[in-house]
């Protein structure tokens, strides 16, 4: 043993400032590596379009949670401090100082690499100023007959008091002049959200932003009044909701007031272009009760995340190839067919990698099946977030419509997703299926579905679990595992699950299953000390997650490294560990993938969790955060088959070797790894899919 002791205690004596990363900041560290791919020549122009779109929306996402939250915390006068040792005050200085340097390098990314590039391929990005008299003049009959009717001009005077601002959206802050008078007047118009954020001019290849032709045409908005000074803007609300779950008897309506309420949040950020007039900015500042740190302003054009519009133009030269999801050789015949997946699951487990593996003829074949099979039973399924048409609540509905037993446990609290959420609860009620809403306290954030099933031998139980969500649009854009099994003990722990979720019970136990709040924590714990107790030189962790916050899971990590256990972590957001430290962490390695899809699966490793030399595979729905182990239901599912346990092991090698889209931890810096560009993740799991599609895998 080294010198930590069998606590996972802090045994190195290593201050909390040395040991632990700040979440926040490391969080801001993310997304700046979403930024580098937007910097990357090597990345698809329109895909660089893209990431761009994609770290505003981050950002905003951030602001309107995290950075909200330490403002509620410094005006509470919270004394607290995070595990590094930060308080919120300090915490919130620094985080606004590194966003501001990230946006700054942003609009540099789309200003001085991403407009010119666009240029150089016949898509140019076109300022009003930019416009010849012709343009200017289709532009005029644009606005005249799709953009004025829809604008209304908010007056600011004794009568009229500042208008709300709702947050993310653009507006145009304009003063005004009556000529007779000489009264200066404020005004605000919200540039129309519904429409497209940059106008496309009749050749196809230029965009106009909308605010620019709007700001253009104040004339006709403010008749006989002298308009001098105008400035787009946009305003970032403090969108968390707080629901008293305890106070509440209708948890569904409790939420949609939070959600009217989110629409009023405290403002917690202004962005404004950077040649706003000191009049102007001093008013609307004071008006939304911000101060100077508060304030962003922006070279490029305020609200990036409109650029999703641009990054989907149709020029596939421009953007990744195209790639089509594969289904598994044993679920289709040799006529390319559809097989019964009842009975290619009871011939042995399926694990399925999404968007590699289609999540279209894999899972959601497996509810469309159970929907329609007069065997079926019962259908039990969690629902966390889904797309806008989901086929998979079309089956439940079709098969509650049937008499089967169908419910759906769906979690309202689902950040962003609550009005979704709301309307497929309604809609899944009306047809019959039993709703659920979880349980007090907790989010339930599993991705599981149980199928029951009346065959000759008795009642056989189907099972899915998995890392993402059942979401047919988003399984082609992120990475995760699934398992479909019909394994008993996993079958009957399933059962257990909804039971406790959908009816009363404590002290469940689960046989397979490790299941958050109560049996995950202790579970990796044991499995963590249990390789440091491994005979000396083959202690070995691998982990795959979307962040590790939690600082004693990152102790016990630490204690392993100290008994001379090789851990390697792959992170794709936030990590509290700093790895590389030279007597805390000298044998831990951190590295993070990001490129064409997102990583999402979750997946533990451990090489002597069986026994000594005999490996075990986790995957599942929970991160090592305090959230997911302590105050959600989670599910983490242990992969038996020794095959299915290989294919982990090869994802694992392609990410642990990949050069081309790593960044690798050292302390608290993240570095590129060196990029000879000989393993690239995506397209080497894109070929491992196309040849499982082709070959027997028995």
């Amino acid at each position: 043993m080294g010198v930590a002791d069998d606590s996972g205690g802090q045994g190195t004596g290593a201050g909390e400032a040395d040991r632990y990363q700040n979440r926040e900041l490391s969080w801001l560290e993310f997304n700046a590596r979403v930024l580098a791919l937007a910097e990357d020549p090597q990345t698809p122009l329109l895909e660089r379009v893209k990431f761009l779109a994609i770290f505003s929306s981050n950002l905003d996402e951030f602001f309107q949670v995290r950075v909200a939250g330490l403002k509620d915390q410094v005006a509470a006068g919270v004394k607290g401090r995070s595990p590094d040792g930060r308080s919120a005050t300090q915490q919130l200085d620094q985080v606004q100082e590194r966003a501001a340097e990230l946006t700054a390098r942003a609009d540099e990314v789309f200003l001085n690499q991403l407009v010119p590039a666009l240029a150089g391929q016949g898509i140019v990005y076109s300022t009003w100023a930019q416009l010849d008299d012709d343009d200017r003049e289709w532009l005029r009959e644009e606005f005249d007959r799709r953009i004025f009717p829809v604008l209304t001009p908010l007056a600011v005077d004794p009568g009229h008091p500042f208008p709300y601002i709702s947050s993310l959206s653009l507006n145009l802050g304009v003063i005004v002049q009556d000529p007779s008078t000489g009264e200066r007047r404020f005004a605000r118009v919200k540039v129309p959200p519904l429409l497209p954020r940059f106008v496309v001019m009749p050749d196809g290849e230029r965009f106009v932003p909308l605010e620019q032709v709007i700001a253009a045409h104040l004339d006709g908005l403010f008749p006989g009044m002298q308009v001098l000074d105008h400035v787009a803007f946009r305003v970032t609300r403090n969108a968390d909701l707080t629901v008293e779950e305890e106070e509440a008897e209708d948890l569904l309506a409790a939420i949609e007031v939070e959600l009217r309420r989110r629409r009023f949040g405290k403002a917690v950020r202004l962005e404004v272009e950077d040649d706003i007039s000191a009049e102007a900015l001093e008013l609307i500042r004071e008006e939304l009760e911000l101060d100077e740190a508060d304030v962003v302003a922006h070279a490029g054009p305020v609200g990036m995340s409109g650029l999703f519009s641009v990054a989907e133009m149709d020029r596939p030269e421009l953007q990744y190839p195209p790639f089509s999801p594969v289904t598994q050789r044993r679920l289709v015949s040799e006529e390319g067919e559809r097989l019964d997946i009842f009975a290619a699951i009871a011939e042995a487990d399926l694990l399925v990698h999404h968007p590699y593996d289609s999540f279209v003829t894999s899972v959601e074949e497996f509810i469309r099946q159970a929907a329609g099979d007069p065997k079926v039973l019962a259908i039990k399924l969690t629902l966390y977030r889904t797309s806008g048409d989901s086929p998979i609540v079309a089956s439940l509905i079709r098969a509650a419509e049937q008499g089967k037993q169908v419910v759906a446990l769906v979690e309202l609290k689902a950040r962003f997703d609550e009005e979704r959420n709301i309307e497929w609860a309604r809609s899944l009620e009306r047809a019959g299926v039993h709703v659920v809403y979880g349980l007090v306290g907790l989010k339930t954030h599993t991705k599981t579905c149980l199928v029951v099933r009346e065959e000759a031998a008795g009642v056989v139980r189907y099972c899915h679990v998995g890392t993402g969500n059942y979401n047919p649009k988003t399984a082609r854009l992120y990475e995760d595992f699934g398992l479909l099994t019909a394994s008993p003990e996993i079958g009957s722990d399933l059962s257990q699950l909804f039971n406790y979720l959908t009816g009363y019970a404590r002290n469940v136990e689960y046989s397979k299953l490790l299941m958050a709040p109560h049996a995950l924590r202790p579970a990796l714990v044991d499995l963590i000390r249990n390789e440091r107790r491994a005979a000396p030189g083959t202690g070995h962790i691998v982990m795959k997650m979307n962040s590790l916050v939690d600082p004693d899971m990152i102790d016990e990590l630490y204690a392993a490294s100290a008994d001379g256990v090789r851990v390697e972590l792959i992170i794709r957001g936030i990590c509290c560990l700093r790895p590389q430290v030279p007597g805390l962490s000298d044998n831990i390695t951190v590295r993070s993938l990001l490129g064409r899809y997102l990583e999402h699966s979750r997946i533990y490793r451990f090489a002597n969790g069986r026994g000594p030399g005999a490996e075990c595979h986790y995957i599942g729905s929970a991160d090592l955060m305090p959230r997911n182990l302590d105050r959600r239901v989670e599910a983490v599912v242990p992969i038996d088959d020794p095959d299915l346990r290989a294919r982990l092991d090869d994802v694992i090698a392609v990410e642990l070797a990949d050069d081309t889209l790593a960044w690798q931890l050292v302390g608290d810096r993240w570095e590129r790894v060196e990029r000879n560009c000989t393993v690239e993740t995506h397209v080497e799991l894109q070929e491992q899919a196309a040849k499982r599609a082709t070959i027997e895998l028995r």
